[in-house]
């Protein structure tokens, strides 16, 4: 799993913002600035939907305040679901979107999670990093259903902390 100190790894994934869907890599997303990226198992699922996602687009403002240049919402699901998505959640004024329809950035992050014995296959892990100039500085990583330590007033915390 990757680390504090460690540097984001360069894996091919789709962006999805408020222009459309392009294709890019995780270190040109990932690697400019102070960087908030949460991942979460999938698009409309249940927790994702309803609890992590609308926490970081109430909070954006403040994690903005707090420094972050960049929220970053990762998810195991193909664009077209990652984009209906973001619209559905009226998120893409203040989250950026990568999907990860293969799960490499999962792999390549070490924050794969075998959700197989749901029919969901391989998904994100749900956490979230504080990333700096390409740099992890902090991994938050659920160790129990829900959100806790990966959600955005978590993250607002640690931001506050590091001060």
């Amino acid at each position: 799993m990757i680390e504090r100190g460690n540097p984001v790894p360069s894996v091919g994934t789709k962006l999805v913002t408020a222009d459309g869907v392009q294709d890019t890599t995780s270190d040109m997303v990932l690697g400019q600035g102070t960087v908030v990226l949460f991942t979460v198992p999938g698009a409309f699922t249940p927790t994702c939907h309803v609890n992590h996602l609308p926490g970081f687009v109430t909070n954006a403002a403040k994690l903005r305040a707090a420094g972050v240049d960049r929220i970053v919402c990762a998810s195991t699901n193909d664009h077209h679901v990652v984009k209906a998505w973001a619209e559905a959640s009226q998120a893409l004024d203040d989250i950026t979107f990568l999907a990860d329809g293969n799960g490499a950035l999962a792999r390549a992050l070490g924050l794969e999670k075998d959700l197989s014995g749901a029919g969901m296959g391989t998904r994100f892990a749900r956490a979230a990093l504080i990333i700096r100039k390409g740099v992890v500085d902090a991994v938050f990583v659920e160790d129990a259903p829900g959100v806790t330590t990966s959600g955005a007033p978590a993250i607002l915390m640690a931001l506050e902390a590091a001060a």
